[in-house]
């Protein structure tokens, strides 16, 4: 699988300098882009909307069900660092978003998710839908050509974007930053708290 990492993106984070110190070294997003919002549906066919997840940190990655490498490499390192947070971890979701719905069928989406723990949810929709938000947090994917197979491959943005308790875009992590820094990313967030407010779209 080819990573994607839309260009305008990364200049843009390098050089932010946002109003709010990061609680980590990650690269702060918060001036960057919008608070969170979609409407997509899970592994059990059901409509997930942003304000489902208020009051959590909410971990957001963009990828599909068959990449052979990055994907499930990093879910795995994702879920791994929020059971590090042992009770904490309740407060912190991992979502999944598959740009690839043709094949990421609801059920698909559930037993891929249910492999990597009880914090990844796994989501999907439609291409208007998944198109929107990628286009809300500049994220570029592209389906390749079908082989003899009806196989194909899907080029996507390897960034991850958390966004704190109210629902606010926080930090960007890519596959350089190192756990550390992601774990101590995560933690200042959840410290900082923050819910009695959510700023994201219901």
């Amino acid at each position: 699988m080819k990573r994607v990492v839309w260009p305008l993106v990364l200049a843009l984070v390098l050089a932010a300098c946002g109003d709010a110190p990061s609680p980590a070294r990650l690269r702060d997003i918060g001036a960057l882009l919008p608070p969170l919002t979609f409407t997509l549906h899970d592994g059990e066919a059901r409509t997930r909307r942003a304000a489902d997840f208020a009051g959590q940190v909410v971990v957001l990655y963009f990828g599909y069900t068959h990449c052979p490498d990055i994907c499930p490499t990093t879910l795995a390192r994702l879920a791994g660092l929020v059971r590090r947070l042992g009770a904490a971890a309740a407060r912190v979701s991992i979502l999944f978003v598959s740009v690839d719905p043709a094949r990421d069928t609801p059920a698909v989406l559930h037993a891929y998710a249910e492999a990597f723990g009880p914090r990844v949810v796994a989501l999907s929709g439609s291409q208007e839908q998944l198109g929107a938000l990628a286009r809300r947090y500049r994220v570029s994917y592209g389906l390749g050509p079908a082989d003899g197979d009806g196989q194909y491959e899907v080029s996507h943005s390897s960034a991850v974007f958390i966004f704190d308790p109210r629902g606010r875009a926080r930090l960007l992590a890519t596959a350089e930053d190192s756990d550390a820094d992601l774990l101590a990313g995560i933690q200042g967030l959840l410290a900082a708290g923050g819910n009695e407010r959510w700023d994201g779209a219901r």
